[in-house]
């Protein structure tokens, strides 16, 4: 039984080799989405560089549907050899750029889009949404179950703690944590890792 579910996974994989992986805008080469995946679709907005490792279950999506046209220019961008932790969803809607080398934990949700309550008289989900790109720097880290909303860029080489419910932006080398997320450590090279100043959270 483990040697034929082993095998229905290998077979499952999506690859730029397989006929999934071709509907992709760009899967580069070594690229592999295990097996089972979770929800997919608008991969024609899809680009995926080289090496990068997509775990089972992780949901990519562009759009609010299958079948929709998005326009001219890709709106989710994965760079290359970045491992998404299994069960992960990626919803973008305008603009989700994810640099080289980034890893994430499992769980981590990240969209460019939220929903609205401006009109107190209708349903919060029958009023449009509204989206703000996110952008995640080359090198950086989010901890299992992180959450990173729109409107959040990152710079490179940070690390989202655990847990964390991001929204911001935040400089390079910044250690984030909490609900809602606050940069708790930096980097110079003055003074190596330190606790930012009061004013600087």
């Amino acid at each position: 039984m483990h040697r034929s579910y082993a095998a229905i996974r290998r077979a499952g994989a999506i690859t730029p080799a397989t006929p999934a992986g071709y509907r992709f805008r760009r899967m580069g080469e070594g690229v592999s989405i295990a097996f089972p995946p979770g929800a997919i679709f608008g991969e024609p907005w899809i680009e995926i560089g080289d090496h990068t490792l997509i775990g089972e279950r992780v949901s990519l999506s562009c759009g609010m549907g299958p079948g929709l046209d998005l326009g001219p220019d890709s709106i989710l961008r994965i760079g290359g050899s970045c491992s998404i932790g299994r069960g992960s969803h990626i919803v973008a809607h305008q603009s989700i750029d994810i640099g080289d080398h980034v890893f994430t934990g499992p769980y981590v949700y990240i969209t460019d889009q939220n929903h609205v309550y401006d009109d107190p008289d209708i349903p919060i989900g029958r009023q449009w949404p509204r989206n703000s790109p996110v952008s995640i720097g080359s090198g950086s880290w989010l901890g299992t179950g992180a959450v990173i909303l729109p409107g959040t860029t990152l710079g490179r080489q940070c690390v989202v703690a655990g847990g964390a419910v991001v929204r911001g932006e935040f400089p390079d080398h910044s250690v984030v944590a909490g609900v809602p997320a606050r940069r708790v450590r930096g980097y110079s090279p003055e003074l190596g890792w330190h606790s930012p100043v009061p004013l600087d959270v």
